[in-house]
């Protein structure tokens, strides 16, 4: 027919047609794998209550696989246009090369900006603190984290292999306009991903950190800490308190690897209770001989402290179960320091705040991978609340074990009927 009638132009009008009709074949394959994952991680995380066992977990891995066996069909899928020796494909091959790359390049932004959205885009990319902390409360927590680990999955994973599946495959190309740069940028598409990673993690610690912020709020605002009567048992915030860590070890065991190491972990738990309650005893002795003499001494300790302790409190957060739940420990423990300094305490409000502080002791090292700096930031509660008291006189130590072994029976005698609900 073109050579009955060239003047139709009918070669270049079918290598137009198969020219669309390609592109659109890749973009709308792209298109589809988009709403696969988008609907996965939508759907699942809302019904995961249904599943038994690890519904975090399962969530991830379903959607791991869900970004890199999806990214490695369409690989296939478009491997065989490129070994089709039909005379218009074979044309188009450094088209159909390009467009790959456009489509991945294209394909990863627009999930990066997916996960960004769900967890709440304005606020990561805006960096204003106020609407972070109003959105917040419209997150899935959960689904944070899950989409943390998954970030950090496609930078390590998915992204390095496709890259290595376009350079063996569809290298070449070059048809694209010299200004408008390369077609896949895999270095831009990792740092995409490993940004909004850490984002999240740490606006899940965040969200987590406000739940804790929450009920110290109302544990300090409640009471007249003046008119405070003489402590009978331990607050039951710490109970609130406890739960809470729980809830973060159960999510985090679900999604987040062990770390390699535990830093500065102590052998024996029970050595730094017996030398605080004995320190506690001699400062007891003092403020009863000289109570200003004693503040003075807190004063010159306590700015002595902050020239010469040199340990780093907050380290950067990393993908770890140790790391995320320290952190939400050592945030909570920062805020009830600045609870107990807006309160103004009685000798009793003081004692109070003492036997708690001493009960949480043990129980949150467990939590975290640095027995020091709970000890640390334990200590500094105390000091604030030392500061705030008009009549800063401790518990005895003897009263102080009983009050604690109290709560400790009671706790041990509520687990059987716990287990047995």
């Amino acid at each position: 027919m073109d050579e009955v009638l060239p003047e139709a132009a009918l070669p270049v009008h079918c290598l137009e047609a198969a020219s669309f009709i390609c592109r659109q074949y890749i973009i709308t394959l792209f298109s589809h794998l988009e709403k696969e994952i988008s609907e996965l991680i939508r759907i699942q995380p809302r019904t995961m209550e249904g599943l038994q066992e690890s519904p975090l977990q399962i969530v991830l891995e379903s959607s791991k696989k869900a970004v890199f066996q999806g990214s490695m069909d369409l690989l296939v899928e478009f491997r065989q246009l490129l070994d089709d020796h039909l005379e218009l494909l074979v044309k188009l091959r450094d088209l159909i090369r390009d467009w790959v790359q456009e489509g991945f390049q294209d394909f990863f932004q627009k999930l990066h900006q997916h996960f960004l959205l769900l967890c709440g885009s304005a606020n990561l990319l805006t960096n204003d603190s106020k609407n972070y902390l109003v959105q917040t409360e419209r997150v899935q927590t959960v689904l944070v984290l899950v989409l943390s680990q998954l970030s950090v999955y496609i930078e390590q994973a998915t992204v390095p292999r496709v890259t290595e599946e376009i350079a063996t495959s569809f290298s070449g190309g070059g048809i694209r306009a010299y200004e408008r740069g390369p077609a896949i940028v895999p270095g831009e598409i990792c740092r995409w991903f490993r940004s909004s990673g850490e984002k999240f993690l740490h606006l899940y610690i965040n969200i987590k950190s406000q739940n804790l912020s929450i009920i110290l709020k109302k544990r300090f605002t409640t009471p007249n800490w003046i008119k405070h009567k003489e402590p009978r048992e331990v607050n039951m915030f710490v109970d609130l308190l406890f739960q809470e860590f729980d809830g973060v070890v159960a999510e985090v065991k679900q999604i987040l690897p062990h770390g390699l190491t535990r830093k500065h972990r102590r052998s024996d738990s029970n050595g730094s209770t017996t030398s605080s309650r004995s320190n506690t005893l001699h400062e007891d002795r003092l403020n009863r001989s000289n109570t200003q003499r004693a503040k003075s001494q807190f004063l010159e300790s306590h700015l002595a402290k902050l020239f010469e302790q040199k340990m780093e409190i907050f380290t950067k957060v990393e993908h770890t179960q140790e790391s995320v739940v320290s952190t939400v420990v050592k945030l909570c423990l920062k805020s009830l320091q600045e609870f107990v300094r807006l309160q103004t305490l009685n000798r009793s409000g003081y004692q109070q705040i003492q036997l708690d502080i001493e009960f949480l002791k043990n129980p949150l090292k467990e939590y975290v991978d640095d027995e020091a700096v709970v000890d640390l930031l334990l200590k500094e509660v105390i000091n604030a609340a030392h500061e705030r008291c008009l009549d800063p006189i401790q518990l005895e130590p003897p009263i102080l074990d009983k009050l604690i072994a109290a709560k400790l029976s009671k706790i041990k005698d509520q687990k059987p009927t716990a287990a047995s609900l």
